[in-house]
């Protein structure tokens, strides 16, 4: 028997790229609506209704007018907006954070964010440890292909004559995940967020800089990356590196898929600072690798199946 899925915007960056991971996969029976139907409300309904599964990749509040349509209590949903990511009655899908055993039996689950993907992985697991505080004033800086801000952001860098070599944004400081960030890493402060888009399609590498020196406890870099190790230990899609032999770390322009996340912890000699630092493909693990990987554990498969994670 197969599981049903809608695509709720399926020809969006997101939807493109979770079908592409679908492709070939017999469990599965993809409901596509096509041409003017995809903007038809009673036609998005009806799908809505049928499936087993809805995977919503569409703006906030057409995520939030898709699940008012559900009129059931049998269709399960996953989320690639932020429309719903700190909210009650969701599941993170964050499945090495909350647990797989929780996604598996999830009806409402929100994909995260590509940024606070890679925060998370690097904090969440030290803050659980009380390796360092969740009352620190954690500072991110980050830098993304730009594919992650959709059609628009892709058109600005892909003209023909575009001569942006960095774009940095987030200047008010209300920028949508640093909510997100602070939620789900159990912190007492918002975080400083800094991020930047460069002129790659697709990868992002988050940053987290530590005084180390200036914590209780004098936290030491092998310690944090010792933690991380174990609290990912037999993750498919989680690795974790030691980022003394680290020299550079590149983002390249034409990269291929990628479903997978790096973590390294960069310590200096004395000890007394620390850099954290993920690296990871913002349509992948941050976006439509991370929607599959929920959905394979939401129907009973392992969790890197049709996963790009081969170096």
């Amino acid at each position: 028997m197969t599981t049903s899925i809608f695509i709720d915007g399926a020809e969006g960056t997101t939807g493109l790229e979770i079908r592409q991971r679908l492709a070939g996969r017999t469990e599965f029976s993809i409901l596509a609506l096509d041409g003017a139907a995809r903007k038809d409300a009673a036609a998005r309904r009806e799908a809505l209704n049928d499936c087993d599964i809805a995977i919503l990749c569409l703006p906030d509040d057409a995520a939030r007018e898709a699940v008012t349509m559900i009129a059931n209590d049998r269709t399960r949903v996953i989320d690639a907006s932020s429309a719903h990511r700190v909210d009650d009655g969701w599941t993170y899908g964050f499945p090495e954070l909350v647990g797989r055993d929780v996604i598996a039996k999830a009806r409402f689950i929100s994909n995260p964010g590509c940024y606070p993907t890679g925060f998370l992985g690097l904090v969440a697991p030290l803050v659980r440890k009380g390796l360092i505080p969740a009352d620190w004033p954690y500072t991110i800086n980050a830098v993304s292909g730009y594919s992650g801000g959709g059609k628009a952001l892709i058109k600005r860098f892909e003209d023909d004559g575009s001569d942006i070599a960095f774009r940095a944004y987030g200047y008010d400081m209300a920028h949508k995940h640093r909510e997100e960030m602070k939620a789900h890493a159990g912190l007492v402060h918002g975080v400083i967020f800094a991020p930047a888009v460069v002129p790659a399609y697709r990868g992002m590498v988050v940053e987290v800089p530590l005084h180390l020196g200036a914590m209780q406890g004098d936290p030491t870099a092998e310690q944090l990356r010792a933690a991380l190790a174990d609290f990912f230990h037999g993750s498919p899609i989680v690795s974790v590196h030691d980022g003394s032999t680290v020299a550079e770390l590149l983002l390249e322009t034409n990269a291929e898929p990628h479903d997978g996340m790096e973590l390294f912890v960069c310590g200096n000699e004395g000890g007394w600072h620390a850099r954290l630092v993920a690296r990871l493909d913002n349509l992948g693990k941050g976006a439509s690798g991370a929607a599959v990987q929920s959905l394979n554990l939401m129907t009973g498969q392992p969790e890197e199946t049709g996963l790009a994670l081969s170096a």
